[in-house]
């Protein structure tokens, strides 16, 4: 981490707080950053107190976000956007949601649609378990790394 220019990391954090952005990726000449901020996804929840250590210990620097500590129910998994796009929740605007609250999933199974580049992309259940959360909003711009659904797992 030599680098790393600390004052211009402490900027860049605050800029993604203001902005309400919840995650940045950077490489350059085979050095790269990345910054989350909110929830843990499931599967970082062991880098939380080291990304929390790393962004937040500085004195004037903002915290990452006081939910970089919550408690991730271990029996649930996240959905993320792997795209930046658009989140649909149905193949058209009159057929039913591809899931409801409460329906239950196979692994492999469609979730929802991310329009990315005018291309349709299905979403897929990674994990077999009960939807126990929507997210994102139908019809509403989503973020690459954005949460879309929350799924306890069978």
């Amino acid at each position: 981490m030599s680098g790393i220019d600390l004052d211009k990391l402490r900027s860049l954090i605050a800029l993604l707080a203001e902005e309400q952005i919840a995650e940045f990726e950077h490489e350059d000449e085979g050095e790269r950053i990345r910054i989350v901020r909110g929830h843990v996804v499931q599967h970082a929840v062991h880098h939380a107190s080291a990304a929390a250590g790393a962004t937040g210990g500085g004195g004037g620097a903002p915290r990452a976000d006081a939910a970089v500590a919550e408690l991730v129910d271990p029996d649930s998994v996240e959905v993320t956007s792997p795209f930046v796009g658009t989140f649909y929740r149905s193949p058209s605007p009159d057929a039913p949601s591809f899931v409801e609250l409460g329906s239950v999933v196979r692994a492999g199974q469609t979730l929802c649609i991310v329009e990315a580049m005018k291309l349709m992309n299905e979403i897929e259940a990674e994990h077999s378990g009960t939807v126990v959360e929507v997210l994102a909003q139908n019809g509403k711009s989503v973020e690459f790394g954005q949460k879309l659904f929350r799924i306890k797992k069978a």
